[in-house]
This record gives structure tokens, sequence and C-alpha cells, in this order.
């Protein structure tokens, strides 16, 4: 059966039942990196190894080979060649944050979308890569590649999960994962962790008690929260009402005797995104540096007022980009921590477009001397680019164009795929032009016809790929 006999968007209609069904047993499985409960036998907690065994059970179920590698990873494999086609997924999802309207982990279907934490990062794009490449098995269409699926289980933190695989596993030749947008991502920025601490002590008339936001540095913290003590706090709160009537958050102060908790709520959003969040973190911190606080305290309230707050591109740090190809650097100061008689920490994920980690920590250096402050860089990745002229690229923009009947073009986004993990590896999809991104915020959706579109593109991507 040749490509052109095949109508790809009629044969998944087929596969939609048992696919959601799939997707919900998948999607219930609570996958939050959980390092509390981490072991030998689970080095990210359970709930990650816990999805993971369930997508290979699915597998093994319809005829597949699979391996799983230490509970770290594992691959779902079809076909064999000289050549190895690698298509990347994740079952970890991210924290779930505040604001949810139905159970992360209980998936609905409403008018249309489905709810639930990784419904679109990533579980639902990864098991409609399944089923398409479930379709071509089923169909019995000539390969002659090898077709690997290959599942992580820390795409959301440290990507430890697969670099163990590739460690044990041949990495494949060319390939993509179903972790981002349409028409193609062949480009990421770099990526650079940054820590910036200093003392928790407090010398002035206000004491800060905790400060803390932020679930992970590659969200924009949605949540804030603070203690602070002082002799007379009835006026601090009074000005906190007053500091927050025109900002574009809630915001509440409490007092219990001389003990005022604060709690601010922002907007989540993707850290490669920051402009997209409102970062409730940097707005506690810019009313806490109107206070009359001193020492590690005031530092730390300080750097965050005056370098990080309503600077999503990194221009009050002197780090900021605007590159034709890769576009804009972003900043997200992502986690926040301040405990009195312990330390302030602020984690910022950056991502640029040209340079390096040395580059951008000299700037940053210079741009903090004089600051009490520590500085810390944490192991990055290097900008990735797979030119357009790449017969994967052409391959996957042909596929894309041909079935959606819109422009094909190339992108570079500021997020972390697994595709940048092949020297010819890319993005490919799920998101459509005009879907609603919810990644990483609460009530994550995707729609079933999305799901359902971006499985006949795979099929015949892949396909195509390997055939």
């Amino acid at each position: 059966m040749s490509n052109q006999e095949i109508n790809w968007k009629e044969e998944v209609k087929k596969y939609q039942d048992d696919f959601l069904a799939d997707l919900k047993e998948v999607l219930k499985i609570d996958s939050v990196r959980n390092d509390d409960e981490a072991t030998d036998e689970f080095p990210v907690g359970p709930g990650p190894a816990k999805a993971l065994h369930k997508a290979l059970e699915i597998a093994d179920r319809d005829g597949f080979t699979t391996k799983q590698v230490e509970n770290w990873a594992g691959h779902i494999e079809y076909g064999s060649g000289d050549e190895t086609l690698g298509i990347l997924g994740h079952m970890d999802v991210v924290p779930v944050g505040s604001g949810w309207d139905t159970d992360p982990f209980d998936p609905v279907i409403k008018d249309g979308k489905l709810y639930a934490r990784g419904a679109s990062d990533d579980k639902g794009p990864t098991l409609a890569a399944y089923y398409a490449l479930k379709l071509i098995k089923d169909l019995g269409l000539p390969v002659n590649k090898r077709i690997r699926l290959i599942l992580g289980t820390d795409e959301e933190s440290e990507w430890q999960g697969v670099h163990r695989y590739l460690e044990v596993e041949d990495t494949p030749d060319f390939g993509f994962s179903p972790d981002g947008n349409f028409p193609i991502i062949n480009g990421e920025k770099g990526q650079y962790e940054f820590d910036i601490e200093t003392d928790a002590d407090n010398t002035g008339d206000i004491s800060l008690i905790s400060f803390e936001a932020g679930l992970r540095k590659n969200m924009v913290p949605q949540d804030a929260t603070a203690k602070v003590e002082a002799e007379d706090p009835e006026p601090i709160r009074d000005q906190f009402d007053d500091f927050f009537k025109d900002k574009p958050v809630k915001a509440n102060a409490e007092i219990d005797d001389k003990t005022l908790s604060f709690a601010v709520e922002g907007k989540a959003a993707h850290g490669s995104k920051p402009d997209a969040g409102v970062n409730a973190a940097t707005y506690l911190a810019s009313f806490l540096n109107t206070q009359a606080l001193d020492g590690g305290a005031k530092q730390f309230v300080n750097v965050i007022d005056t370098y990080l707050h309503e600077d999503p591109y990194g221009e009050k740090l002197d780090i900021a980009q605007d590159n034709e190809v890769m576009g804009r650097l972003t900043s997200n100061p992502g986690i926040f921590r301040f405990e009195e008689g312990d330390k302030g920490l602020i984690t910022l994920d950056i991502r640029y477009a040209t340079g390096d980690d040395e580059s951008l920590t000299n700037l940053i250096t210079e741009a903090l001397l004089g600051e009490e402050v520590t500085l810390k860089v944490k192991e990055g990745r290097v900008p990735h680019y797979v030119p357009g002229d790449d017969p994967l690229v052409k391959t996957l923009l042909d596929v894309y164009g041909r079935q959606t009947g819109l422009e094909a073009h190339e992108k570079v986004i500021g997020g972390g795929t697994y595709g940048r993990l092949f020297e010819r590896g890319v993005a490919f999809g799920a998101l459509f032009p005009d879907s609603t991104d919810t990644m990483h915020q609460a009530n994550e959706f995707i729609t079933v016809d999305d799901l359902m579109a971006a499985m006949a593109i795979y099929a015949e991507a892949i396909y195509e790929l390997v055939k």
C-alpha cells in the first residue's frame, strides 16, 4: 500500500476510543517527580516509573518489542534496518499547583477538551505518537528502518533518565519529540540555570521569617507566601492592601499577634515564556522591599525587586539578546526560598540565543557587583538548531502542510525538548498554531480533535521517514 492510497485522517478515527481509554489510564497516574520518595529502585520516585510501566504494558499488549532501563526510561520498538528513527516522549509531569477546577489526575473530557495534568505535556502527544506507530504496524506497511519510541521519566527536571538510557542503548540517527508545536521546532535556545544566594539574617525593624515560591525552575511561580514579624503589624497590612490595589495579582494578608502572613497569587506559565505569566514572587518581594528590612532579608528582596521584577528578557541583568534566528533571551526566576537563620535562594531559568554559560555568568556577575550575594552556575545546554534544508525537517514540514493546508515553516523556541538530544533532532507537535497552550498551568488540557489530527500527522510522517 502506498502513502497516496492511505487516508490517514480516516484511519486514525478507527482508534479514537481505544486511544482515549489507554490515555486516560496513563493520565490517572500521578507521575510528578518526588525526591522525598526516591530510592535506588525508583530514582525520581515511584510515580514516573509507574507511568512508564503502564505505557510499556500497553505496548506489550499490542505486540511490540519493549525494553525498560532501570526505571529511568524505556522504549517501544518496531521494524529493523541500518538506521534508527527515534521518537522521544516523557511520562513525568510538572507539579499540580493551585487553581484547578477538576482533579488533575482524574481525566475528564468537557466540550471536546481533555483535562488532566499531562494531557498536553506530554502524555497525550506521546500516546498519539504511539498509536500512530500502532497504525503503521496494524496496516503491515513496509519499513526499512528501526523505530524506537523512547520514554523518559524526568524531562521536567534533569533529564537523567534519557541520559542513562543513551548510555546503555544506541543513540538514534535522527528523530523528533512530540512535545512542542507544529509546524515544527527545529531550533531551541540554550538553557542556563543560575542560583543567587544571600544570607538570611534580620537586622531591621521588621524581620522576614520566611519567603517561599516556585514549584519548578521552568515554571512561572503562581503562588508566593511570606511571613514577617513586627511590633506594630497593622500599618504594614494597610500598606500591603494599598500596594496591591492596582496589581495584576490576588493578594491577602493576615495578622496573628506580631506575625503577618502574606499570600500572593499570580499566573503560572512555562518558564520559557515568562512574559505569558505573572510572577507572584517578584510582586511580593517588590512590596517587601518597601518595608524596613535590613541585613540578608533586605538583600534578598532588593535583588528580586531591582534585578528581576517585571523583566522577562534579562534587561536589568544586562544579558538581553535578540537574535535573528533564535529570538530573544528570556529569564524566569522560578524558585525562591528564604528561611531565617538559613539562607536566601533565587533560581533563574534563562533561555538564550547566542554565547555560552561563561559569557552569561560574567555579565550577571558584573550586573550584581556590589551586592552581597553568592552566585552559582548549574550545568546548562547550548543552543540547538537543525537547518531547514535537512531531509528530516523537509519531510516533517511537507507532511504537516499536506494534511493541514497550512503554512509549513521553521520555528525556534525557548523551551527545551528531548529533540535536542540528537544532532538531527527536532520537536514536532502536538499543539497547532491555533491551539491553546496550557502546559505547566492549572486546568491543563488538549482538545481531542488536536490529538487525533496529530496522530494522523505522526503516522504519515513516521511512514515517510522509514518506508
